[in-house]
């Protein structure tokens, strides 16, 4: 596993497999990132552990050669999240990505309010997959139909949320900290979060901090991995 600690470069063996642990840049793709590490490392077969959305920044485990076998190894950990909401706002993809609209903010609103929504959010939950979303219904992406203004139906997924504190309060900005399941859309949060609220929310900033137990801080920028194999 390669981390800033003990990223002996000169040992890996890319196509025997090896596990690498990137910090996804924002406005990346994380299709992107793979394809920028296959290019460098001259290695086909390289693939990723989980999705993260082009706002997003953070963790992506990207294995390649033959520890791509090892990819349901990594798929059923837990995820662990920092970010904000941006109340008062709603929008197509539940995040910045598409056109916001402005909402009024309850005369009501307060920590305390925000505080107890929280707490409707902690243990066992049914998420329905947004549209803006890579999910595959009858072989298409959702994402695709969502930009041609196609909603199909979307069958409820099971999740769970282990911890969700609220790290700061600065209205309209609601600051979190989330470990959940796999298979959570933190942009669902959001969206159900401010529909609880009455006043919508978007998710206007996500980092994954950890897969698991394995950390962000021990992963290389996109920029610093390929320094290190020119």
């Amino acid at each position: 596993m390669v981390t800033k600690q003990t990223d002996d470069f000169a040992s890996l063996d890319f196509l025997a497999g090896e596990t690498l642990l990137i910090d996804k840049p924002p406005q990346w793709t994380s299709f992107k990132v793979v394809h920028t590490i296959r290019k460098a490392i001259n290695v086909k077969r390289v693939g990723h552990t989980g999705t993260l959305d082009p706002l997003a920044t953070g963790l992506l485990i990207i294995l390649t050669g033959r520890n791509t076998k090892q990819m349901m190894n990594f798929e059923g950990l837990s995820k662990t999240y920092t970010g904000t909401f941006l109340l008062g706002k709603s929008s197509p993809s539940m995040d910045t990505e598409t056109e916001v609209t402005n909402k009024d903010l309850p005369e009501n609103l307060n920590d305390e309010l925000i505080f107890k929504t929280r707490d409707m959010f902690l243990g066992g939950l049914e998420q329905i997959p947004p549209m803006y979303s890579a999910l595959k219904v009858n072989g298409k992406k959702l994402y695709d139909l969502a930009r041609k203004g196609k909603e199909v139906e979307r069958k409820p997924r099971k999740v769970h949320i282990y911890r969700f504190e609220i790290t700061r309060i600065n209205i309209p900005e609601v600051h979190f900290d989330i470990k959940c399941s796999k298979g959570t859309y933190i942009r669902v949060i959001a969206n159900d979060f401010g529909e609880k609220l009455g006043c919508g929310a978007v998710l206007s900033r996500l980092i994954r901090t950890e897969i698991g137990d394995i950390s962000v801080e021990d992963a290389l920028s996109v920029e610093e991995f390929v320094q290190k194999i020119i």
